[in-house]
């Protein structure tokens, strides 16, 4: 006998939480964060200005903007004071790696709030150890400036960012600093449930970053683009890819069935940016092909252009290395894990979903 159930298989449409952080709208290509549009949110409200939004949302207090720049500056400050026994943990370690063993090391400290804690130290370690993987020292944040800018000084040391480049990475943090109940996000909420704390919470949600079906395919997007070379192998590089039942990376969506609104605004500030014109023409005649041909290819299942197209171009541009792009990403994204994980708590219900049992039955 098999139990029969309707619960759908992977959770598929079961609404596991209220939220007033962010909504996805996968039908539409529409993403909200903290009662805006992403779009308007990257033109108009820098990194702080939404993870004010999003912690004043999640923990049920308001918190101001200032408040916020303030609190990220000391958290780098503190983090930097703490990097040697940080460093340590990640010794011998990739980088995405010992960026895991490092954030696991994080701890509460006194006169400075938990999330303040983990935001603010997440730059200096991905910095620390994208530096230290090509032999260069540490360098010390300066707590006056936005937590974009520092992150790309502390990478790059005396050479630091225009204020062009601090702006296009601004604009990435509050692009994918929250996108609903993704994998990462739940995992952070599932472990704040058992009343686990921020560090524990925060920790986890890096983890399930860390796979390449969820924040690993910018580097992919990147060798894809490698490997084609040329344009005029653009056609049928893709198409041998295809035919082999390859994934191409930088498109389809588990949620969207449209185009992802975020690689809009990304693609929008790589041309602000002002990033290679050769090599945005190379980039934008690949995606056409590709869509052109999972178009054809696929037409019963919807395969556009996702947030990671266009992330790999923009970090690219600003020189991040590839094996810091996972980090990166968590820089940001921790702005909405740390929110999720305070409106989990402040909810106070353990998150224990149900499943469907397919094995034998005990005998009579």
């Amino acid at each position: 006998m098999t139990i029969q159930t309707k619960t759908p298989i992977g959770l598929d449409g079961v609404a596991a939480a209220e939220t007033a952080l962010s909504h996805v709208d996968g039908e539409k290509g529409e993403l909200i964060i903290a009662g805006d549009h992403v779009g308007r949110l990257a033109r108009s409200t820098g990194f702080e200005g939404v993870t004010a939004r999003l912690w004043s949302a999640g923990s049920g207090s308001a918190i101001t903007e200032a408040e916020v720049r303030a609190r990220l500056g000391e958290g780098r400050r503190r983090a930097f004071a703490r990097l040697p026994q940080l460093l340590a943990a990640a010794e011998g370690l990739s980088v995405v790696d010992g960026f895991r063993a490092a954030t696991a090391c994080l701890r509460a400290e006194h006169g400075l709030s938990d999330d303040a804690v983990i935001v603010g130290a997440l730059p200096v370690i991905a910095t620390a150890l994208a530096r230290h993987a090509k032999g260069d020292a540490p360098v010390a944040p300066d707590a006056t400036l936005s937590h974009a800018a520092d992150t790309l000084r502390m990478l790059r040391g005396n050479n630091g960012p225009t204020p062009d480049e601090a702006a296009a990475l601004d604009a990435y943090f509050v692009t994918v600093c929250d996108h609903g109940m993704n994998a990462s996000t739940f995992t952070a909420r599932v472990v704040a449930s058992t009343r686990a704390d921020l560090f524990a919470s925060i920790t986890a949600g890096y983890c399930a970053l860390t796979g390449p079906l969820h924040g690993g395919a910018p580097e992919p997007v990147l060798e894809m683009l490698d490997a084609i070379g040329s344009e005029e192998r653009i056609v049928p590089w893709i198409d041998a890819a295809l035919t082999r039942g390859d994934r191409l990376m930088g498109f389809g969506h588990r949620i969207y069935r449209v185009r992802d609104p975020r690689a809009d605004v990304l693609k929008a500030v790589v041309e602000q940016l002002g990033a290679s014109t050769k090599q945005l023409t190379f980039a934008a005649k690949v995606e056409a092909a590709a869509r052109a041909a999972l178009a054809k290819s696929k037409p019963d299942r919807p395969l556009d252009t996702n947030v990671e197209f266009y992330t790999a171009i923009l970090l690219d541009a600003l020189a991040i290395p590839r094996q810091a792009f996972t980090p990166i990403f968590a820089v940001a994204r921790a702005a909405g894990w740390t929110a999720h994980a305070r409106e989990q708590q402040r909810n106070g219900r353990l998150l224990r979903p149900s499943s469907l049992y397919v094995g034998p039955q005990p005998a009579e």
